[in-house]
């Protein structure tokens, strides 16, 4: 039997539509301007953080291989069929910009509009319900 920390995922997968509230604001409402910029930056920074853990809490209770970086955590819950193709396109994007908003923030662009920022709602509610269905799946939860 595996223990799958269902709590943990599910605040975590909470924080989702504050996220893409954020993120919608922003795309529409794009000025360019640095409070803009930030808000963006944080808005993807705090979706990465969702999708790695979230990918983590998966991985670790369903005893699936090690994962070496962000990009594979969600490389191995795609594998594990967790999330369908599309929207592990966009993930695996996103978990690329990891590293610039974290460890190379001073170079990150605030003052335009990330291609990902209008795609990013959607493809997180999406993640949101193919978690949870995935979660009823193995788990008949």
């Amino acid at each position: 039997m595996y223990y799958v920390n269902q709590e943990q995922i599910q605040r975590r997968l909470e924080a989702i539509p504050d996220i893409v509230e954020a993120l919608k604001q922003v795309a529409g409402n794009w000025d360019g301007g640095i409070v803009s910029g930030f808000v963006q930056e944080r808005a993807l920074h705090l979706a990465i953080e969702v999708v790695t853990d979230v990918g983590s809490y998966l991985i670790d209770g369903f005893i699936m291989r090690d994962a070496s970086s962000y990009e594979d955590i969600v490389e191995i819950t795609h594998e594990e069929r967790v999330f369908d193709d599309e929207v592990f396109a966009v993930l695996a994007e996103l978990v690329s910009l990891r590293k610039p908003l974290v460890q190379e923030y001073y170079a990150w662009d605030r003052r335009s509009l990330h291609k990902l920022t209008p795609v990013l709602p959607d493809i997180l509610e999406q993640f949101s319900v193919q978690v949870r269905d995935y979660l009823k799946q193995e788990l008949g939860a």
